[in-house]
């Protein structure tokens, strides 16, 4: 399948049309050149349906949406991709929409997104995660790609910061990494700054990878080959600093204002959700927790690893109530330690009850992303799902390793 076509993506989804998120997810997809696909279904089918999934759901738009994974399971479909969706108001939605993630994940190679809409989601909003969908079913032969060559860069345009990397025969020899400000001229600040540390001109650069919030912008100025969300881009570069690129991994990325959890077989996603509505579980509530207790964002972690988060009454994950919270418990006297243990908690506690329910975790768990060098994150991630968590070197360039090193399979061609 060349980059050029199109896409059949499967829709197994409840509410969709009521909610008038329909039309959205129709422009979305039409956005990347991918074709929604709606799994055809006997009747008969949906009175025993439950017994497949082992849930009796009373829903029969929910009824409807499981036998439409087992349609697309059993091949009555032909697609490339599944698009799970449902509603966020609905409890029972939730857990069916669970339920079919994991069965068409067990029962099938397809990559699949898993996505709670509200009345308010947008074709914008939904970008990224189609975009990762399709990518996956069209580069898989990219994606599959273990090792860098030539001499390539990679640019990681982020919502907070932007890093660069230049790369030559699969090392790092040159990074950069600023504040996103103006975001071309951030870029090239990051990017020259890899350069130099490189020892190397922009002309000798054979490929250039750019992915993050900016990719397209940046993308088109420096003449990028690899223009490419960061979903597949990061879980790239993450299992690859790792060197976990065969197997099983599950990686989380938390990153400035959003984050991402993504399940990995053999360097390729499968399955994947990613964070947005409260920017209470990114690393933007544990720069304003910084800030109030008036350390540097670098200091934070060090602060974190000493306290103990259950002398802190967190009454809210929103990141204003969030903040309040923490301001409250400061004046009842607790310690800054306490504080940014319980801000750390904080953020890793809403990633596990809100992403890591959409895929299954399975070691190793990598994380990365900025917020990974702040201590007290991997140690409250660890402390939550009493397992290791492993933070790769340069943990926070995930994505613009991840561009250097696909865009490499584009010097080769």
């Amino acid at each position: 399948m060349n980059d050029e076509a199109v896409v059949k993506v499967a829709l197994v989804s409840c509410g969709s049309e009521y909610a008038g998120v329909h039309g959205e997810l129709e422009s979305v997809a039409s956005s990347v050149n991918a074709k929604l696909v709606y799994p055809e279904i006997e009747i008969d089918v949906l009175d025993d349906i439950g017994k497949d999934f082992g849930i009796e759901a009373a829903s029969p738009d929910l009824r409807l949406m499981m036998a439409r994974a087992k349609a697309v399971v059993e091949g009555l479909s032909d697609v490339d991709g599944v698009f799970i969706t449902s509603c966020f108001r609905c409890a029972e939605a939730a857990i069916v929409r669970n339920e079919v993630r994991r069965y068409i994940n067990k029962h099938s190679e397809l990559p699949v997104i898993s996505y709670s809409f509200t009345e308010r989601t947008t074709a914008a909003t939904l970008l990224t995660r189609m975009e990762a969908l399709t990518t996956i079913a069209r580069r898989r032969h990219l994606l599959a790609r273990e090792k860098q060559s030539g001499l390539t860069a990679g640019i990681d345009s982020g919502s907070t910061t932007t890093k660069a990397v230049v790369m030559r025969d699969n090392e790092i020899i040159g990074s950069g990494w600023v504040p996103t400000i103006k975001v071309i001229d951030s870029a090239t600040e990051a990017f020259n700054q890899a350069l130099e540390e490189a020892g190397v001109k922009q002309e000798d650069i054979q490929a250039i990878g750019t992915t993050g919030y900016g990719r397209f912008l940046i993308g088109e100025y420096f003449g990028a080959k690899l223009i490419q969300e960061e979903i597949t881009v990061n879980s790239k570069g993450a299992v690859y600093l790792a060197d976990t690129q065969k197997g099983h991994a599950t990686v989380i990325d938390i990153g400035g204002m959003d984050n991402k959890a993504i399940s990995v077989d053999d360097g390729i996603p499968g399955m994947f959700t990613m964070g947005g509505i409260c920017a209470g579980a990114s690393g933007r509530f544990l720069d304003m927790t910084a800030k109030r207790l008036g350390v540097d964002i670098t200091e934070l972690g060090a602060l974190a690893v000493k306290g103990m988060e259950q002398n802190v009454d967190m009454n809210s994950y929103c990141i204003v109530f969030g903040i309040q919270s923490l301001v409250n418990s400061l004046a009842k006297g607790s310690t800054p330690e306490d504080v940014a243990a319980a801000a750390c908690h904080s953020v890793v506690e809403q990633i596990f009850e809100q992403q890591l329910q959409e895929v299954d975790v399975k070691e190793p768990l990598i994380l990365v992303g900025g917020s990974s060098l702040i201590e007290g994150v991997p140690k409250a991630l660890g402390e939550l799902l009493h397992i290791n968590v492993l933070v790769p070197p340069n943990s926070h360039l995930i994505g613009a390793v991840g561009s250097a090193l696909l865009a490499s399979g584009y010097v080769e061609e």
